[in-house]
């Protein structure tokens, strides 16, 4: 495994809600760190059919557009009663002509699990997986995961994607109404998080 001796970190998203979970988990670093919209990178198309392959195409076009190493993830849920959807799609089912509605997203995961009568509970995990690449082409992946179950109605106001209807293990909250910093412990991207720092040394 390569270790991550740099300054500055590219951050391959143009999602403000991603990009302030990155920047509270890598505050205690100490390094230099950028988004993609920050640089006025134009987002590459997501042609993967895996978390893998989208958080690999991302993290290359940025390394190599800007010459900085860049963190890419890919992330989404997983709806065991839906047969593992939305899972890398999970951003396409909230997509619309005007941006993104998770609203409309998750009513319709419901209403999906609905219609196939699912059991309870509900269960599903979010995914995320990461990939630090180079500019030199190399890279690193982590990948991580948080087991719950999905809800209905939605509860909570903090978070975003489908925080709402997201309920963790161990817990009678929603991700969206825990604080940022209790989630930040316990989510997908904190699980792949740990394993990522083990390359600071």
């Amino acid at each position: 495994m390569r270790m991550f001796s740099d300054k500055a970190l590219l951050i391959a998203t143009h999602n403000s809600g991603k990009m302030e979970e990155f920047r509270h988990l890598l505050a205690p670093m100490g390094i230099d760190v950028t988004s993609a919209k920050d640089h006025d990178l134009p987002e590459p198309e997501e042609t993967g059919t895996t978390f893998v392959e989208n958080a690999r195409i991302k993290a290359h076009a940025a390394a190599q557009a800007t010459g900085l190493p860049a963190l890419a993830d890919d992330s989404g849920i997983e709806v065991d009663g839906l047969d593992g959807a939305p899972g890398v799609y999970t951003a396409d089912w909230a997509e619309t002509p005007n941006g993104r509605d998770f609203v409309m997203a998750m009513t319709k995961t419901h209403e999906a699990l609905e219609a196939k009568n699912a059991p309870y509970p509900r269960t599903a995990r979010f995914c995320a997986t990461f990939v630090l690449a180079w500019p030199d082409g190399h890279d690193e992946v982590f990948a991580g995961k948080v087991e719950g179950q999905v809800i209905w109605p939605m509860r909570g106001a903090q978070g975003h994607g489908y925080d709402p209807m997201f309920q963790p293990d161990g817990y009678y909250i929603t991700f969206a109404e825990m604080p940022s910093d209790e989630k930040n412990k316990i989510s997908h991207r904190a699980d792949a998080f740990r394993k990522f720092v083990k390359i600071f040394g």
